[in-house]
């Protein structure tokens, strides 16, 4: 029997019996079922509980359909779970597994040659992070393909701090700006400043929400903490990057978040209705990104396979629009403070083949750090599944809202 997200069995005498009344809804790789049902020699009862290892399930019991008590509560961490049931010599109990999409799930995982990531689920979304190499490095609908672009090519690889080159593990991560000040205080222009990019972190768990911290970045003297949550059964991430001045002179900066993301349909930026540019957005490259065209308020470009491109703008979200499933990015502006690149508090960057990603960036405000400041900056990552028939249809829906 369904009842709602339940799946109800009954065990009378030697017999365990389906009783399939109405459909239940929801995310079946989040559906738990039981099965494997036996009567043992001892008139106990043994049932095993299947479930999706992300996602809170709870195993209950019955003898009357109305009141449940609550057996075993598990993530089933290899996927089942099996359970011997002493109280089963009873005439007629009724066995039921429900999941419990609200709980947040935290998981430690190898993902791809990384032990020690971590799988964070509300049960319709899920967040992996790789700490070895300081990365949310995948966002994505429970059961599905993420959107974050990953290079398969560094599997498994540890960051260099001392490479001459950059390696672009992918995913999503978090610079200092303005990238033109980096010559000056780290000597170099590229790659990205060390303990920024290029050192692993440590990662903390409270309550469901993980903290990545890094040993912090000697040339900036900047310690670097990013929470991240989900939103209880919504399909929403919370990033919050902290900047902490732990060291060095006195230096001003922005916090500065880039997701790069796989090549998307389109990706999609509102004009603010008092935008600070003229055309709406700032060239960033010696050329426009390709498809770049503005329609009732939307920026709208697509990526070029031959060449790099980049824009700012005064907004406070971003939209990736995909076969599928979109992502909206949110991360608010104030209007009273300055922000890196002529003002700009979002970028767009496009990358060329053969790493057919996009860059999508959110900037802070700019702040003059002493030792003991900080500084942070939250941004809202928000999937939703695609119900419009064009790329721009689905962006006015979104982004009316």
């Amino acid at each position: 029997m369904l009842i709602g997200r339940s799946l109800i069995i009954s065990a009378a005498l030697s017999i365990a019996t389906w009783h399939p009344v109405c459909a239940q809804t929801g995310d079946p790789l989040s559906r738990p079922f039981l099965t494997n049902f036996a009567r043992l020699p001892d008139r106990s009862f043994r049932l095993r509980l299947v479930g999706h290892p992300a996602v809170l399930h709870s195993l209950q019991a019955s003898a009357d359909l109305s009141s449940w008590v609550t057996l075993l509560t598990t993530n089933a961490p290899t996927g089942a779970v099996d359970f011997v049931d002493a109280s089963g010599n009873l005439e007629k109990r009724f066995y039921r597994a429900q999941s419990l999409p609200s709980q947040v799930t935290v998981l430690t995982t190898n993902y791809h040659g990384w032990p020690n990531s971590i799988l964070l689920s509300n049960g319709k979304v899920e967040a992996v992070l790789v700490p070895a190499v300081g990365r949310i490095m995948q966002f994505r609908l429970v059961g599905e393909s993420g959107m974050f672009w990953e290079n398969r090519s560094l599997d498994g690889q540890a960051p260099d701090p001392n490479s001459t080159s950059w390696k672009n593990f992918g995913g999503d991560k978090t610079w200092p700006a303005p990238q033109s000040d980096w010559p000056r205080v780290t000597g170099r222009s590229w790659p990205p400043p060390k303990g920024f990019d290029a050192v692993p972190a440590s990662a903390g768990v409270t309550n469901g929400v993980v903290t990545i911290t890094s040993p912090g970045d000697s040339s900036y003297g900047i310690k670097i903490l990013r929470r991240v949550e989900l939103e209880p059964e919504m399909p929403v991430m919370r990033v919050t990057t902290t900047f902490e001045k732990v060291s060095d002179a006195t230096n001003r900066v922005s916090v500065w978040v880039i997701a790069q993301l796989n090549d998307p349909l389109r990706v999609f930026l509102p004009v603010p209705p008092a935008s600070r540019f003229a055309n709406g957005y700032t060239l960033q490259s010696s050329t426009p990104p390709a498809g770049l065209s503005m329609s009732d308020g939307l920026i709208s470009l697509i990526r070029d396979r031959a060449a790099g491109h980049k824009i700012g703008s005064d907004a406070e979200t971003l939209l990736w629009v995909g076969q599928s499933v979109c992502l909206r990015i949110d991360s608010a502006r104030v209007e009273t403070e300055d922000y890196p690149d002529n003002g700009s508090s979002v970028e767009v960057y496009t990358n060329p083949d053969p790493d057919a990603y996009v860059e999508l960036e959110m900037l802070g405000p700019l702040r003059t750090l002493k030792v003991g400041d900080r500084i942070q900056q939250t941004t809202t990552y928000t999937l939703i599944r695609r119900t419009e028939p064009t790329p721009e249809a689905e962006a006015k829906m979104i982004l009316s809202r």
